[in-house]
C-alpha cells in the first residue's frame, strides 16, 4: 500500500467499483433487457446519491447540511470530482462561469460509452454517467437546468459528449 500514490489507489478503486456497475448492468440486460436494465441502473444510482453524497461530504468535513452557495457546491464537486472521477473516465468537469458546472468527455472516449457499445447495446443505453451527476446535484438539495437533456448516450449520434448544468443558487 505504501508504494502506491493517492491518484493510483483512488483510480484502482473507481475502476474496480465501475467494473462492478458494469458487470451488474450486463447481468441485468442479460436477464431483463435493456429497457428494465436502464430502469433498474437509474433507480441504483437514484438511491445510492443521497448516501454517496453524504459520505463524500463527511470525508471532504464539510459540516453545513445545505449547500448554499456556488463556492460551496464547487468545494463539494471539486473533492467529489477527485474521489469518482478519474483519469480513465475521460471525463472534464469545470466551471467557465459562476453557477455553470460544465462536463465533456474525449470525443468516442467515455468509458461507459466504449463498455455499452462493446457488449452491443448502445443504441438502447440510456447515459447513467450524467444521471449520476444529477442525482448528486439533486441530493443536495440544488435546483438545475441541464443541457442538453440527456435521454441516452450522446456518442451515439455523434462523437461528443459535451453540456452543462445551471444551478441556482
Amino acid at each position: 500500500m505504501e508504494r502506491l500514490e493517492k491518484k493510483e489507489l483512488i483510480e484502482l478503486l473507481n475502476k474496480c467499483w465501475m467494473t462492478h456497475d458494469a458487470m451488474w448492468f450486463y447481468q441485468c440486460l442479460q436477464e431483463v433487457g435493456i429497457q428494465k436494465a436502464n430502469m433498474m441502473n437509474k433507480a441504483a444510482i437514484r438511491s445510492l446519491a443521497p448516501i454517496e453524497v453524504g459520505r463524500i461530504k463527511n470525508f471532504l468535513g464539510i459540516e453545513k447540511e445545505h449547500i448554499e452557495t456556488f463556492e460551496e457546491f464547487k468545494e463539494f464537486f471539486e473533492g467529489a470530482s477527485e474521489l469518482c472521477i478519474p483519469a480513465f473516465m475521460n471525463a472534464t468537469m469545470s466551471f467557465p462561469r459562476e453557477n455553470v458546472l460544465h462536463w465533456q468527455f474525449k470525443p468516442k472516449n467515455c468509458f461507459a460509452y466504449k463498455g455499452i457499445k462493446t457488449i452491443g447495446v448502445i443504441d438502447g443505453y440510456e447515459c447513467g454517467v450524467i444521471y449520476r451527476i444529477e442525482c448528486w446535484i439533486e441530493s443536495l438539495g440544488i435546483k438545475y437546468d441541464v443541457n442538453p437533456i440527456i435521454k441516452r448516450c450522446l456518442m451515439v449520434d455523434g462523437e461528443n459528449c459535451s453540456g452543462h448544468f445551471k444551478l441556482y443558487l
